[in-house]
């Protein structure tokens, strides 16, 4: 299982505004390093929790059919299923019909139910699973406990942006941060 970025979101959960009000920082010499933790941080939120904050297009590429015919998608939340499609082992190219799958986009992870599963599929990446996932299209619709978790880590980055030995460690993550992504991680048994 393979998950592959396809539209990266159109905006950051926090803006450069917000993070320099953050900071108190009133000027603009370092806004393209601002820029850079905002976009780090929006990305070590999202692997860390296991989410897509902005809404971002996605592809699962599996090998075959789960035994089962359903299919997790490990990405939250899931707003759209865009399309599935089955690649032959000659290479033939087929879409799946959407009324032969059903999908809960509710449940994390999401789910895919099919029905029939094609019997051929070319031996290695067989499947593609277009969708999109994301809280929404602008910041205000990403949840206030990520949104915090990700000014605390600009922050933290932006002060401890020097080379740190063993000694110092950890300075990587602020304290916190953990408790603020810890209701949106995935729990395992």
């Amino acid at each position: 299982m393979t998950l592959i970025r396809t539209v990266e979101p159109s905006a950051e959960p926090v803006t450069l505004a917000q993070a320099k009000a953050h900071l108190r920082i009133d000027h603009s010499s370092e806004d393209e390093l601002l820029s850079g933790l905002i976009r780090a941080a929006r990305e070590e939120v999202e692997r860390a929790a296991g989410l897509a904050l902005i809404q971002q297009s996605w592809r699962l590429v599996l090998d075959t059919w789960p035994r089962n015919g359903v299919v997790t998608i490990p990405l939250h939340p899931v707003r759209e299923i865009l399309s599935v499609t089955a690649y032959g082992r000659d290479g033939e190219v087929s879409l799946v019909d959407p009324t032969s799958y059903r999908a809960d986009t509710i449940s994390r992870p999401a789910r895919i139910a099919f029905g029939a599963a094609p019997t051929a599929l070319r031996a290695m990446n067989g499947i593609e699973i277009d969708f999109a996932a994301g809280f929404g299209e602008a910041g205000t619709d990403v949840p206030d406990l990520l949104f915090r978790a990700m000014l605390l880590l600009v922050a933290h980055w932006y002060e401890f942006r020097t080379a740190f030995g063993p000694k110092d460690q950890p300075v990587g993550y602020p304290a916190g941060y953990d408790r603020l992504i810890a209701p949106f991680r995935t729990r395992r048994l």
